[in-house]
């Protein structure tokens, strides 16, 4: 089926949530491409929404992330859970595509239809998650996911976009990786929900373990407030993936019962609202480079004639008239 037009759009979403993978496949890639019947697309899923647990699965490369998510996979199997996962990739400089590695990993679930896998570029975008994601997450929750595992590119510290797009995060370690020290410094230690210490067969796992404990216990918390919980795992003998399920659930308790849940979703709301603003007058903004208006202003402020800010003010004036 190729959507080319507005009535298109209900059916491919009623095939996606009765189970066409290549129906959810269209969709997500219309998001990706920021096609022009996306307002329509997210109008008719918007009813559907709002009703799967997001679970982020962030970490430095190598700390077994892919395999990590493919236990999880497994394990929210086991209890009936219709499962999405996003895994999003490093993309290449030159052509924008990705290795798609992490479906490659995850092959044990490629012909269960009760789960979605899909790679996605991350086009340069920073922060370890792809512009497209949190549209495409809505596919997944429109399209009858129960839960939806987004994992990142794993590119170091910066990487804590995902906890805005997440109910629960999860952050994985390994030790002989430095990951201790990397764990205290601001953003990696406060965006973690759930530590994993994956790997922990390995010399030096304890000694994580402790050290992410001790950090833990110098963060500052009042009454009530959520403890992250340290979890061991092997990930390539799905040892430990239980107690992370069981970290997860305790963790969607907690958020449930302080109103946390509602608070998030919303935070994730208001950002998404926001990013489609800011992108829209970005595509506004566009026109105007190729017209006088920029340009005028652009050589006032270089005279010394005008100011940035009011040359600014004087150009968000303009899009306001070309409403």
């Amino acid at each position: 089926m190729t959507v080319r037009r507005s009535r298109d759009v209900p059916e491919l979403v009623e095939q996606a949530r009765a189970g066409d993978h290549r129906a959810v496949a269209r969709l997500i890639t219309l998001v990706e491409n920021g096609d022009e019947l996306l307002p329509e697309i997210a109008a008719v899923l918007a009813p559907h929404t709002g009703h799967a647990q997001v679970i982020g699965l962030t970490g430095s490369p190598g700390v077994g992330k892919s395999t990590t998510t493919n236990e999880l996979v497994r394990e929210l199997r086991k209890q009936g859970h219709r499962v999405g996962v996003l895994a999003v990739d490093p993309s290449s400089p030159f052509t924008g595509g990705a290795i798609l590695g992490d479906r490659v990993r995850m092959q044990d679930h490629a012909t269960d239809p009760g789960v979605y896998i899909r790679s996605m570029s991350s086009r340069g975008h920073l922060g370890g998650l792809g512009a497209a994601t949190p549209q495409a997450v809505r596919v997944l929750e429109g399209a009858g996911c129960d839960v939806v595992l987004v994992e990142t590119v794993g590119v170091g510290q910066a990487e804590v976009e995902v906890a805005s797009l997440a109910d629960t995060t999860l952050v994985l370690l390994a030790p002989g990786m430095g990951d201790a020290i990397q764990a205290v410094k601001a953003g990696i230690l406060e965006i973690a929900d759930v530590f994993v210490v994956n790997k922990a067969d390995r010399d030096g796992a304890d000694n994580t373990y402790r050290d992410i404990q001790g950090m833990i216990a110098l963060g500052e918390r009042g009454p009530g407030e959520w403890r992250p919980q340290v979890v061991r795992a092997v990930a390539t003998r799905a040892e430990g993936v239980g107690d992370i399920a069981a970290a997860i659930d305790k963790h969607r308790a907690w958020l449930v019962e302080h109103g946390e849940l509602r608070r998030r979703r919303e935070k994730r709301a208001a950002a998404e609202v926001e990013a489609i603003t800011l992108g829209t007058l970005r595509a506004r903004m566009a026109s105007f480079r190729d017209g006088t208006t920029l340009r005028e202003l652009a050589t006032a402020v270089a005279a010394g004639e005008l100011s940035p800010y009011a040359a600014a003010d004087q150009l968000l004036a303009s899009l306001e008239t070309e409403k």
